[in-house]
């Protein structure tokens, strides 16, 4: 009986060292210098308006996990590499961000303004996920509408990640969010 008592504890440490640890990611909000323009004075300035309404996501984006392209069709929803908060929130809130730096003269928000004098801007992302060849995938569409014309953008970044691993996944696509935030910046420009 006591020879199996140090099998039985050994396989009780394997299963205990084997459990699943969760990791959680949050979109760092990467700093760069903000794009020329005109500079507010401390004067009372009318400003233009952006509302960034909604940023939706792909449904299979749409889950707590990382998502991983394995092979050309098929796709794996980690599930211990998980985002910090909802994807959707976080691009939305990181664009307002970009926005905002890249946008001088522009009140840019989450939220409508009180009047109807704004412009307003929509982003659906159909990808935000690694690749099995070490690409990375930024893609989507967005709409913004101003002064009752409507503009429609699709957009479509494929980047080497530097380094293996889901530190350098999220950091490569937080550049690519970036980058199509500059992109959106300019063309409301």
């Amino acid at each position: 009986m006591k020879k199996w008592i140090p099998v039985v504890f050994a396989l009780f440490l394997t299963a205990c060292s084997s459990s699943d640890q969760k990791t959680y990611y949050q979109l760092p909000v990467l700093s760069s210098a903000p794009a020329e323009g005109n500079v507010l004075s401390s004067g009372m300035v009318e400003q233009r308006k952006l509302w960034v309404e909604h940023v939706s996501v792909a449904d299979y984006l749409a889950g707590s996990g990382l998502v991983y392209q394995t092979n050309d069709v098929q796709y794996t929803l980690t599930q211990n590499n998980l985002w910090a908060s909802p994807l959707d929130q976080q691009l939305q809130q990181s664009l307002v961000t970009y926005l905002r730096r890249d946008l001088p003269g522009y009140l840019v928000s989450g939220q409508p303004a009180s009047s109807d004098d704004q412009d307003v801007l929509n982003v659906n992302v159909t990808g935000f996920h690694g690749r099995y060849d070490g690409i990375v995938v930024v893609s989507g569409s967005w709409t913004l509408t101003r002064q009752g014309q409507t503009v429609q953008r699709d957009f479509a970044l494929n980047m080497k990640q530097g380094e293996d691993g889901y530190d350098a996944l999220v950091r490569t696509l937080a550049t690519g969010w970036q980058h199509e935030a500059s992109q959106i910046a300019a063309q409301v420009r």
